[in-house]
């Protein structure tokens, strides 16, 4: 009303995404694959039971409103039933004002590979390739790679392909991204965040397309592929090398990853070529509080091949000097130089092992 542009989605895309089950619906229309899950939100204990009855354990309860892995409660049997229902509700409270929750069938130990997306107001909607998100705590992402090792060629044209089919399906606005679940061959949709994620520094570093520059751009009114924007066409983008992102939290390992709090006295940081730092509050003198998120400093580093770009961040994580507040970093370099991090093929079950091995 006041003349002011959003830089991102509209707000139909905002409404529309931000709510698990209507994206579900969505990404039927455009005939995704998805994990089987309840029609809708469920609203008693009962439709869980009756869902865990017809698809079997596990199963996982989620909020409808929910990101960040809050709201989410995996259930393995019946007795857990009750009480994960009852957290998960009360937690979706919490957090986004909505106790709203649905059901899905649990894919154990699977791939989360997920899509960048960026389109214009003409129409055009390209991706950039995707970023394994896989290696998580609690439902949030600490490590992810770009582009993934994990997955075939094969597989990765069709994933991105479904990704852009979902959001031409719906003439989606600006940067986005569309998040997958993959198993063997097998991939379904979980979501999309319509905005730009925390993790996009890594595509950036392999396609060489500036995806903040972009949204402003495209936001202007202008196509991706004017010459002021510079974005190729889909046939054209490529990527070069690898990169990785490690998230640097105030939390300590040790004490099951709990939040740190206090004054920073001494803060230094890596650096060098391929290394790229993204720091709002990381300093000497800053105070970490508890009310917010414990992400402290986001490492990124590029190379040709992925086996230096893991090189360069173990040597940069160990570079990294933070006295005053305990940090994941002891954690970081751990799974980052462990053998089924290297070789792609990583059990997360196995690398959550390492948190209790930390030292």
């Amino acid at each position: 009303e006041e003349g002011i542009i959003f830089i991102g989605p509209n707000s139909e895309h905002l409404e529309m995404f931000g709510d698990k089950v209507k994206a579900r619906e969505q990404a039927l229309n455009a005939g995704l694959p998805i994990i089987p899950g309840s029609d809708g939100p469920v609203s008693s204990i009962s439709e869980v039971e009756k869902f865990a009855e017809k698809y079997g354990y596990p199963i996982i309860i989620k909020a409808s409103l929910g990101g960040g892995g809050r709201g989410m409660r995996i259930v393995h049997h019946k007795g857990e039933l009750e009480e994960a229902y009852d957290r998960a509700r009360s937690e979706a409270k919490l957090a986004f004002g909505n106790d709203e929750i649905y059901v899905e069938k649990l894919i154990e130990n699977p791939k989360h590979i997920e899509v960048q997306i960026i389109g214009d107001d003409e129409g055009n909607i390209i991706h950039l390739y995707e970023r394994d998100c896989s290696i998580q705590r609690r439902h949030q992402k600490l490590i992810e790679v770009a582009p993934s090792l994990s997955i075939s060629e094969n597989l990765r044209e069709r994933i991105c392909d479904a990704a852009v089919k979902l959001m031409e399906n719906v003439g989606y606005i600006n940067a986005g991204t569309v998040e997958f679940l993959v198993t063997g061959e097998d991939f379904y949709f979980i979501e999309v965040n319509p905005r730009i994620q925390v993790e996009h520094t890594i595509t950036e570093m392999i396609t060489g397309v500036d995806i903040v520059q972009t949204q402003i751009k495209v936001a202007e009114g202008k196509s991706l592929h004017d010459p002021d924007v510079g974005v190729p066409v889909q046939d054209e983008i490529q990527t070069y090398g690898y990169a990785i992102q490690s998230r640097v939290t105030t939390e300590d390992p040790l004490n099951d990853f709990m939040p740190d709090t206090g004054r920073i006295m001494v803060y230094r940081s890596g650096g060098g070529f391929g290394i790229r730092l993204d720091a709002g509050n990381a300093y000497q003198g800053s105070v970490i509080s508890p009310y917010y998120d414990s992400l402290l400093v986001k490492v990124s580093t590029w190379a040709l091949t992925f086996e230096q770009a893991a090189q360069k961040m173990v040597r940069t994580l160990k570079e990294f000097r933070i006295r005053g507040i305990k940090t994941n970093i002891p954690f970081l370099k751990n799974v980052v130089s462990h053998k089924n991090f290297l070789s792609g093929e990583y059990d997360t079950n196995k690398l959550a092992l390492m948190m209790s091995q930390t030292g």
